[in-house]
């Protein structure tokens, strides 16, 4: 096997590894024997597959939200519907552009020997894009039910989805890193 610079050797290797850890934040990787570079690599491979699911579905409801105008009950809409749907259509498009950006920027700096800093940019971009798929989700969300059912109503339902979004999306990942990092003995108990 041949010897990696940053490997597991010993004391000296252990605390090596241990300051890259804490200087990148990467505590998932703790106990994993890969250099810099292949811990890039692996995490930009994770991130794809994570763009990939949130991209189609953000193709999708963008791609809806652009007919909806061409609609004939659109014209029937109220005042405060249109702006709904223009703020709906405004985070439609912001969503689409920061989930596509990791691309256009490892595409910009590839070759540049910058891959673990494309990803910590990607990954930042890609909590980002999630938050305004949420904001996005809401708006379209509250825009239809406003249409089927009373105003009140809609906005209860829509602000009970961010909740439901909320936990699943953010509490139950928190939730994972909490309980992981408690000792196997509590866990079990």
């Amino acid at each position: 096997m041949t010897e990696r610079p940053h490997g597991n050797t010993g004391d000296a290797g252990n605390r090596r590894n241990e300051e890259d850890r804490g200087n990148t934040g990467d505590t998932e990787d703790w106990g994993r024997d890969e250099t810099p570079e292949e811990r890039a690599d692996r995490r930009w491979s994770d991130l794809l597959q994570e763009l990939r699911v949130a991209q189609t579905g953000v193709q999708i409801l963008f791609g809806f939200l652009l007919t909806v105008a061409f609609q004939q009950r659109f014209t029937g809409l109220s005042d405060t519907e249109r702006h709904l749907y223009a703020v709906t259509v405004v985070l439609g498009a912001a969503t689409t552009g920061v989930l596509v950006a990791p691309a256009a920027i490892h595409r910009l700096l590839t070759g540049r020997r910058l891959k673990p800093e494309t990803v910590a940019w990607a990954s930042r971009l890609t909590v980002l894009g999630l938050f305004l798929l949420l904001c996005t989700t809401t708006c379209s969300l509250l825009l239809v039910l406003r249409l089927v059912v009373p105003d009140t109503l809609a906005a209860w339902l829509a602000g009970g989805l961010v909740l439901w979004f909320t936990l699943c999306w953010l509490a139950v990942p928190l939730w994972a890193v909490r309980r992981a990092r408690r000792p196997a003995a509590e866990r079990r108990g």
